[in-house]
């Protein structure tokens, strides 16, 4: 299948026509939106579901399945925020704190990216790993604090403890891991009773969730629109980037093409739940709109649309 027929493929599945909805539904000025408490809902649904499941299925991986694949994961975590600094003070000419700021935002993690792709390979049948939530999991905490220790080193800040903190014990992460814990340890037949809600709903829930970040990404064009073209050139040539890097480090690290597309998917998105939170407490100077605004205005759709099946094709390729 040609990467044109998989990106064709990629767009007639509802959650993403979900997110593309809201984008022009917004763009139309129509009134749709999400309650403030129904957003929060939804994404403390997903972020436990993913750990959640997660957690079922890593207890019956092996340790030695496991360890070349969190090794990989951990390097990116460390590789994609130093990258992205260099690249947001070279290019884009960026402050110090603005550049951290989107060096944390890609740096970390889009857990709704991963289901995206992880549905997509599962649908294509070429994922034959069920732990990968909890690299998930291990990719949102790295990429922040470094982001946090360049920004502390560089502006010589005093509120690193504080914004470190705000990312360990911060929703998304909580949410993640203890999902992961529940998951491993519950007995199977407790699980069972609650796999009606967190896994054969799960579908549903997650094109809620898009159509409501359809309706914030629509919103964030004007802010994108003013930052220039240097933006959008940066938030979609870096993630392909880190695609290509995850896609040889999860070749190298064993996992299958699917297993490869989910991990460089994981690379080449950005967090815009975890990492606004901590730039907000860690680096307050900085326009955490314009990180932002890149993130979900721009990485997220177009990995939802097309990255996952370019890094689907990638993985194929060097299989």
């Amino acid at each position: 299948m040609s990467l044109l027929d998989l990106v064709g493929q990629n767009i007639g599945s509802p959650a993403v026509l979900a997110f593309i909805l809201g984008a022009i539904a917004v763009r139309l000025k129509s009134d749709l939106s999400f309650p403030e408490a129904v957003t929060s809902l939804l994404s403390t649904y997903l972020l436990l579901a993913i750990g959640l499941k997660g957690g079922l299925r890593l207890r019956d991986a092996a340790f030695g399945d496991l360890l070349l694949p969190l090794i990989g994961t951990l390097v990116l975590g460390v590789v994609t925020p130093a990258v992205t600094y260099w690249v947001a003070r070279k290019l884009l000419a960026r402050s110090p704190s603005d550049s951290a700021a989107l060096a944390a935002h890609y740096g970390s993690v889009s857990a709704v990216t991963f289901t995206a792709a992880e549905t997509f390979v599962k649908n294509a049948g070429t994922l034959d790993e069920n732990y990968l939530a909890a690299l998930v999991a291990v990719l949102e905490v790295p990429g922040i604090v470094v982001a946090l220790v360049i920004a502390n080193r560089v502006l010589a800040k005093s509120t690193f403890k504080s914004a470190v903190h705000e990312v360990v014990t911060g929703r998304s992460v909580v949410l993640l891991i203890g999902g992961l814990v529940i998951g491993f340890v519950a007995s199977e037949k407790s699980a069972a009773l609650v796999e009606p809600l967190f896994v054969d709903l799960f579908a549903g829930v997650l094109v809620l969730f898009l159509l409501d970040l359809g309706v914030m990404a629509g919103s964030r064009l004007d802010t994108i629109r003013a930052a220039g073209a240097r933006l959008i050139v940066f938030a979609i040539v870096l993630p392909v980037l880190f695609g290509v890097l995850g896609v040889a480090i999860g070749t190298a690290s064993g996992l299958s093409v699917g297993g490869v597309t989910v991990l460089a998917t994981m690379a080449a998105s950005a967090s815009y739940i975890a990492a606004p939170a901590a730039v907000r407490i860690g680096m307050p100077e900085a326009d955490g709109g314009l990180a932002l605004g890149a993130a979900l205005g721009i990485t997220f759709p177009f990995n939802l649309v097309i990255g996952i099946p370019l890094y689907s094709e990638m993985a194929a390729f060097v299989a």
